[in-house]
């Protein structure tokens, strides 16, 4: 076996801040162990359109002004890349493209801002980064105690503006507090103490007060740079980040982290993230220890009803997916009833609306790479449809419901593409979109299933549609993998489009249709005497007799 890497002096940069440190220290001391992993499908795409976002970024800007820039040769060595940047910075340059600051030998630093922004009135340099997310939401002014500071990216001027709401991205808020620290290290830090991201939109920076906000990240970078460099022990836990991690099913150190937590019955199992945190503040390390707590709630549980939580761990022991919280289960049902699924590229746009009516499948698709005005075309068609139907439904007397599963997606399309389209036909307004959403017709499956379920191995609906008997036909079916295939669908790398793709994702779009409506019929018919209710498992006695026993006010007997 290869020997671990000397980790001793290893380097970090911001991106180390958020996620799991569990994984962290495994891919600093095993890297040998990652070679020849393909690298998620997902992250390469999302890493590929921010670059292409960047290089739009940076040609707007320059050629705004070329004068102004001095842009970093991103094909130099590291090391050159630092000594050119700090010879701009010497050099007073106003705005420099693609910096990067030298490596920190003693505290492990390393970084650099797409943008060093020269501050004109006090010295100093602002780190300005670029990213391919959203960092604020337009909306209407009113009164608050809060407007976002955020700045024309042509011309600095940070003021209070009432037209955003901020989107919270603490990876975003890290990386500047991560930036200002290098630079106050070189006596390069503009005294403002401030940051700003250019977010996928591009109309605005987003201007961040960085003083709050360095003795948090101050500690946090010490805890990661002391688990980067060994001095600090880690054990997994389940969290999101799971999901997409190579160690999940590889082991290194032992078995892998699914491994390992099953073997110790880790309480993250149930209680994933920051749950299983507080949980394990109060001593509670294992699945049968949450099932047998017989205690007051944990004051700093703030999760949702606490017996719910023990309900979980119960039914997971017992093997139950689902736990009925009501009963009658119920569902709003219809005499016209349609299902509704969108497929999106990213950002770009919604390229596929997929409907089910009376077990028939209708696409409403554009296979025009994103972003394409046909994608107008197709919405505005999907639309005139589903209001066609409404409305026939209407006139014969007869009522109408449309399904989704999870309509945060589907909401945020369908006001995204109304305004982007607006004019075009069959497009609705902002209104129009409006007043079917928040209207009883349109119907989240999620919501429906959240409110009256509890879910031990989750609530998405390839976990939940299975439970009602439905199966998908491509064994690889899932939002990741479809981003690929999409790309070939349309030869989006400028490949020939791929057709079997594209029946590929007609195909995984009808499946998920069809499980909404197979879940909604499975919930109305058969989920009453096929799920076991929350009485069955509201003692502690429903958990096999090996669990250990806890003492009184919830803490475990010793």
């Amino acid at each position: 076996m290869d020997r671990p890497a000397d980790v001793s002096t290893a380097f970090i940069d911001a991106r180390a801040l958020i996620g799991c440190r569990h994984r962290l220290r495994l891919d600093a001391a095993h890297p040998e162990a990652l070679a020849g992993i393909s690298e998620d499908a997902g992250v390469r795409q999302r890493r590929d359109a921010a670059a292409t976002h960047r290089r739009r970024v940076r040609d707007a800007l320059i050629e705004a002004a070329p004068e102004a820039w001095v842009v970093i040769d991103p094909h130099l060595r590291a090391a050159e890349r630092a000594e050119a940047t700090m010879r701009a910075c010497a050099a007073g340059a106003q705005r420099i493209w693609g910096g990067l600051l030298p490596q920190e030998p003693e505290t492990g630093r390393r970084g650099g801002a797409e943008i060093l922004l020269r501050d004109e009135d006090r010295g100093g340099y602002i780190p300005v980064i670029v990213v391919n997310h959203k960092v604020t939401d337009p909306r209407q002014p009113e009164p608050a105690d809060f407007h976002p500071t955020t700045t024309d990216p042509y011309h600095w001027n940070p003021q209070p503006d009432p037209y955003r709401k901020l989107r919270q991205q603490p990876r975003d808020q890290q990386r500047l507090a991560h930036l200002h620290r290098m630079l106050q290290r070189h006596g390069l830090a503009s005294p403002a103490v401030v940051g700003g991201v250019i977010g996928f939109d591009f109309d605005r920076i987003l201007v961040h007060d960085l003083a709050p906000l360095l003795a948090d990240y101050d500690r946090r970078y010490a805890d990661r740079i002391a688990v980067v460099r060994g001095k600090l022990p880690t054990v997994p836990s389940k969290v999101p980040e799971c999901r997409q991690c190579p160690w999940w099913t590889r082991g290194i150190e032992g078995p892998s982290c699914e491994g390992w937590l099953i073997e110790r019955r880790d309480v993250s199992l149930v209680a994933p993230g920051s749950r299983a945190e507080v949980l394990r503040g109060h001593g509670v390390e294992t699945i049968d220890e949450l099932a047998a707590w017989i205690g007051d709630d944990p004051e700093d549980w703030q999760h949702g009803p606490f017996d719910e939580a023990v309900v979980t761990a119960r039914a997971w022991i017992a093997g139950a997916p689902l736990v009925r919280r009501v009963e009658p289960v119920r569902v709003r049902r219809a005499d016209v009833e349609v299902d509704v699924d969108l497929e999106s590229f990213q950002e770009h746009g919604a390229y596929l609306w997929g409907t089910l009516l009376d077990g028939v499948y209708r696409p409403f698709v554009t296979w025009d790479p994103l972003p394409t005005e046909d994608e107008g075309r197709s919405f505005g068609e999907f639309w005139t449809w589903l209001m066609t139907v409404r409305a026939e439904a209407a006139a014969s007397g007869k009522t109408f419901a449309a399904y989704c599963y999870s309509r945060t997606a589907e909401d945020k399309w369908l006001y995204e593409s109304a305004r982007r389209f607006a004019g075009r036909p069959g497009v609705p307004t902002h209104e129009q979109v409006r007043a079917f959403v928040d209207g009883p017709q349109w119907v989240d499956m999620f919501q429906a299933v959240s409110d009256q379920f509890i879910c031990p191995n989750g609530k998405g609906l390839k976990k939940i549609a299975p439970v009602a008997g439905f199966a998908w036909r491509d064994p690889e079916a899932g939002g990741e993998a479809s981003m690929s295939w999409y790309r070939l669908a349309v030869g989006y790398d400028g490949a020939p489009p791929d057709p079997t793709q594209r029946t590929r994702l007609l195909e995984y779009n009808e499946d998920d249709v069809r499980a909404t409506q197979v879940l909604r019929e499975w919930m109305t018919t058969r989920a009453d005497l096929e799920v076991p209710g929350l009485t069955d498992f509201r003692h502690a006695s429903s958990v096999p007799p090996s669990a250990p026993s806890l003492g009184s006010g919830g803490t475990i007997a010793t």
